[in-house]
């Protein structure tokens, strides 16, 4: 098992396989009255956050509390780090106060590597600037199995804004590993072409939303993150919703099968409708579920759980 969760690159077929599986054991513990394993009794997990997060942070704490481990929260904000703490100080102080395992959100790409070499335990990346997001891809890939059955040869279209997106990165890296074929859809300015190729050569790239629905899945609909633009990408948010927000009717284009997912937080009525979201064809609640029980098997395996 590897020691460290920085990127969806790390794993491998068997080692991703084997946190899916692990996963499905911890979401049976849901159904039971007491939902605690005694696993990672006397661990400590920091959960060490530069960015706000809502999902990510509760689900990695509720994770790590389900396995008996200690659990600090540390925010950015209220610490040393608003004094100019630099991340190698903080990660030593973390490291001498006996962190097992580092849950990590920075603004920086590649922070989670640089964190690595500077502390004893392991370290998982819950966000690294527009990088990386290796434990929602874990989830996203769980919820596709649960539901359908399989990853092997499944079609997933994600769509919207690719080129901000530390989501779109690590599922790709992640589904084609377990042998899905990814389609990235959206317009040209935010799904460059040589990002799917860096990325994985079998990824396709269509700036069609319409010609792809017929023959896909899965459909992931990414959020637009204004807040990373400093150009004009698109002309407005109503021909963005037009061209690439998925409603009903682009959803009825879909086959009977097929799932809508979306990694949140939403921008309801841009890239997706309300009628969808909240449609029996979307996962949006189960992948919050699922995060959890994702999340609990990564931080079993990497501190030592036995499969």
């Amino acid at each position: 098992m590897i020691k460290h969760l920085r990127s969806a690159a790390d794993l491998d077929l068997a080692t991703a396989t084997l946190i899916l599986d692990t996963a499905g054991e911890m979401a049976a513990l849901a159904g039971r009255e007491v939902k605690k394993l005694p696993t990672l009794r006397g661990r400590t997990v920091v959960n060490l956050f530069y960015e706000d997060s809502t999902r990510t942070r509760i689900s990695f704490e509720a994770a790590a509390k389900r396995l008996s481990a200690d659990v600090i929260n540390f925010s950015a904000k209220g610490s040393s780090v608003s004094k100019g703490e630099s991340l190698k100080d903080t990660a030593l102080t973390l490291q001498a106060m006996g962190a097992d395992a580092v849950v990590i959100r920075h603004s920086a790409s590649g922070a989670p590597h640089r964190l690595a070499s500077w502390v004893d335990g392991s370290v998982i990346n819950a966000g690294d600037g527009t990088h990386e997001h290796p434990t929602q891809a874990l989830l996203d890939a769980f919820t596709m199995r649960s539901r359908l059955g399989r990853l092997a040869g499944l079609r997933v279209a994600i769509v919207g804004d690719v080129l901000h997106s530390r989501v779109a990165r690590s599922n790709v890296l992640l589904l084609t590993t377990l042998g899905a074929h990814v389609t990235l859809v959206g317009p040209p300015t935010l799904v460059p072409r040589d990002i799917a190729a860096a990325l994985s050569p079998a990824t396709k790239v269509s700036y069609d939303l319409d010609s792809v629905l017929p023959d896909m899945d899965v459909v992931m609909m990414l959020r637009v993150q204004t807040e990373r633009m400093q150009d004009s990408y698109f002309p407005s948010a109503r021909e963005y919703s037009r061209r690439y927000g998925l409603d009903l009717a682009r959803m009825r284009k879909l086959p009977e099968h097929a799932i809508v997912m979306h990694p949140g937080p939403m921008n309801r009525g841009m890239e997706i409708t309300p009628e969808v979201a909240d449609s029996s064809r979307s996962t949006i609640v189960e992948q919050v579920a699922n995060g959890v029980s994702a999340r609990m098997a990564v931080l079993y395996l990497l501190l030592g759980g036995k499969a």
